[in-house]
């Protein structure tokens, strides 16, 4: 149950503040909170700094408070991608392996920080970052310190994972080329793991990714075979967990994913070959399912036009297994099993996994939930952000109509704040964004 504070008592709190703070009330036509309830019409959210203090009912102007007007719009919590790699270039971008061979960790850095700016102007205030380097904790830390716009910043290290599997940067190249770095998710043994996830936690890492299978976008591994062994799974699961960390996985054949869940990941990124049995075991387990249809759209129009652009050997992979997952989408949604938003890509839109998702059996109101609620909760953070009530951050975008009718909205954000600071107003960039 959402708790309302009355808007007399909120304003003794602010006036009782031995700080200067701002004040700030956004008027909402409509607000969908993020709780699954339905709409409320005509609303004033009260924002006090960074925090919503209060919602009440009907346009309210309280004394030496900013009016945002909304009134014409729908307010949604900020959205939230649990899956991205924001240093990651579109594939059809450029050659894979000449972009990888060519540009560093920094020429990376400059490019998440771009990307990350473009992400918060879709409306994303909120991402998981599941497999990036240093850069990717200098741009979390960036953001946090106000140095430079983004979303707020979940962030793993390198995916843990065998040597040869879907994560080891060695995979297609010249056997004697290596960098400092390049074996950092190198997983061989339960030991080796629990080493891993120690060093990722000192690095500044928020959580763990996991290559339990093989995948698509590699050369030479096999996407229907597990990689790790059961044991080495259950050790960096155990060591993430006692260290407060959750676990993603990057997982696609049936029996991986069991093994994996069994053993306690948190999260199923990708899930491809599931049956109804996994599932159904997921759901037991309380399991997310992170589906990841935008990077599956990306990458099958790439084998097909330019298969010379990818990694030798994937454009065939692509090809042959792409299009399953939006199929599987459906089995999922019926057995219940918790869903939440993910994309797999760093530069590109964001938004598009809503229509995916809707087009392949989700209604509209499950999507958004997806992209709010449910990816706070996997992240570990719904009591800070992914809801409009009181005590969570002003995180919140703008539409201008009804998404739940129509669902094309949601891919046209005018407006977005995060943090009570607005980044987009009127469909543009504000000042905020550009600093």
């Amino acid at each position: 149950m959402i708790r309302r504070m009355p808007f007399a008592a909120a304003l003794l709190l602010l006036a009782s503040s031995f700080t200067l703070a701002k004040d700030i009330v956004v008027h909402a036509g409509a607000l969908i909170d993020g709780s699954g309830a339905a709409p409320r019409r005509e609303v004033s959210l009260l924002i006090h700094d960074d925090r919503i203090v209060a919602i009440e009912p009907g346009f309210k102007a309280p004394d030496g408070a900013e009016v945002i007007d909304l009134s014409k719009a729908t307010v949604l919590p900020g959205f939230i991608d649990c899956h991205v790699h924001v240093a990651a270039k579109l594939p059809s971008r450029t050659n894979a392996i000449e972009d990888w061979l060519t540009h560093s960790d920094i020429d990376r850095a400059f490019d998440a920080a771009l990307f990350a700016r473009q992400m918060l102007q879709q409306g994303f205030t909120g991402a998981r970052d599941v497999g990036g380097g240093d850069e990717t904790v200098a741009l979390r830390e960036a953001i946090n310190a106000g140095k430079t716009p983004g979303p707020r910043l979940w962030v793993a290290l390198e995916a843990l994972g065998p040597t040869g599997g879907h994560g080891d940067l060695h995979n297609g190249l010249d056997p004697k080329l290596a960098r400092a770095g390049w074996d950092n998710g190198l997983v061989d043994s339960p030991d080796q793991a629990r080493l891993r996830v120690r060093e990722h936690k000192r690095r500044g890492a928020d959580l763990i990714k996991l290559m339990p299978s093989g995948g698509i976008a590699s050369t030479g591994d096999d996407p229907r075979a597990q990689t790790m062994t059961v044991d080495e799974i259950r050790a960096a699961v155990d060591a993430a967990h006692a260290l407060g960390m959750k676990v993603a996985a990057h997982i696609y054949p049936a029996g991986a994913i069991e093994n994996a869940v069994r053993a306690g990941v948190d999260s199923v990124e990708h899930g491809s070959f599931a049956t109804a049995q996994t599932f159904a075991l997921m759901k037991d387990k309380g399991t997310y399912l992170v589906p990841t249809l935008t990077v599956y759209e990306v990458f099958y129009k790439v084998a097909r036009e330019h298969p010379e652009l990818l990694p030798p050997g994937t454009a065939q992979k692509e090809l042959a297994n792409d299009l399953l997952p939006k199929k599987n989408l459906p089995l999922a949604l019926k057995s219940g099993v918790k869903i939440a938003y993910g994309t797999d890509i760093g530069e590109g839109d964001h938004t598009g996994e809503f229509a995916l998702l809707i087009a392949n059996g989700m209604s509209v109101q499950q999507a958004i939930l997806a992209a709010t609620r449910n990816a706070a909760d996997l992240i570990g953070a719904g009591d800070r952000v992914g809801s409009l009530q009181p005590g969570r951050y002003a995180d919140l975008v703008a539409v201008g109509g009804d998404p739940l009718a129509e669902p094309a909205l949601l891919r046209h954000v005018d407006f977005v704040m995060k943090g009570g600071v607005v980044y987009r107003a009127q469909g543009r960039p504000t000042a905020a964004a550009a600093e």
